[in-house]
């Protein structure tokens, strides 16, 4: 693939703004690309802005019942609880701009090898609802574009959140084309898991090494066997030990260690990969953004 510069969706409406002591780290999307330029890793050039994704490209993917309650602002107090934000039309663009981020993210990814987008990632999403802090499941979308132009005949999506990708498996259970594999802890929340077409559960508190080891002997398989084409990426850092909501007991060196094992994987064997970030719960930020950060220096260093 030919060196050209790494490109990573970023908007500022991604750092929505919550009521006042909100469980969700929005400011994390504000702080990532500041620290990112602060310290030189990557430069404004880096940068570009999506636009918002059409309704169609959507519809691949979600029912137009479920879009038009957020195009329109028509979802239920209940339906907007188990999303855990307040509906807004500020919210529901924002939503429209990280999907179309990460689908441009894998255009770039296709000529420079990896792509990222600053947020996305958002894998508990279904088809006619939202949950877990997700409205629309951006790499589900974008996987079911990429098949649908014919630009990709064979997807493997990556999915290293502490939480498992249920609306992801959900989505694609009957997609043969494209492969979810979720590793997450096994007692975490959704306590009520979808069917990836692999999933490994880790057991409460699990360590860096297993963690690690874990990876090390699932993923090299995974892609001899599925050969995929095209892959995606979720960075998840709630598996850190200082996360509020994940289980496990992994450093910030290992989960370091992880992105750069995970991207050394796909750039050995030539696979394009779009990066999405996914959660972390931690109570100092300042952990949040050094780990989602690490994801970043890591495709930089790697790429570059």
């Amino acid at each position: 693939m030919p060196a050209t510069m790494i490109k990573i969706a970023f908007d500022p409406i991604y750092a929505h703004p919550l009521p006042e002591n909100h469980r969700f780290p929005m400011m994390k999307y504000e702080l990532i690309p500041e620290q990112l330029l602060h310290e030189g890793t990557c430069k404004t050039e880096h940068f570009f802005v999506p636009t918002m994704c059409e309704e169609e490209i959507i519809l691949h993917t979600h029912n137009k019942t479920y879009l038009d309650k957020l195009l329109h602002q028509q979802l239920s107090e209940s339906e907007q609880r188990r999303i855990g934000f307040p509906q807004s039309p500020a919210l529901t663009k924002r939503e429209l701009i990280i999907t179309q981020g990460t689908i441009d993210a894998c255009s770039f990814a296709m000529t420079s090898g990896i792509a990222l987008n600053v947020a996305g990632g958002t894998h508990h999403a279904f088809a006619e609802r939202g949950e877990g802090f997700c409205l629309l499941n951006d790499q589900a979308i974008a996987a079911n574009y990429l098949i649908s132009q014919q630009l990709s005949h064979k997807i493997l999506i990556i999915d290293l959140d502490v939480h498992q990708g249920n609306g992801t498996a959900k989505l694609l259970e009957n997609e043969p084309r494209i492969f979810t594999f979720s590793m997450h802890g096994l007692t975490n929340y959704p306590f009520h898991k979808e069917k990836s077409d692999l999933d490994i559960g880790l057991l409460d508190g699990t360590t860096s090494e297993t963690y690690l080891s874990t990876l090390e002997e699932a993923l090299p398989k995974l892609i001899h066997t599925v050969q995929p084409d095209f892959a995606f990426y979720l960075a998840g850092v709630d598996i850190l030990s200082t996360d509020k909501f994940g289980k496990l007991k992994v450093s910030m060196e290992a989960c370091k260690q992880r992105d750069v094992f995970v991207l050394t994987q796909l750039q050995k064997n030539k696979i394009p990969v779009a990066v999405t970030l996914g959660g972390g719960y931690s109570p100092d930020i300042k952990t949040i953004v050094e780990a989602h950060c690490n994801t970043f220096r890591t495709a930089i260093d790697l790429f570059n």
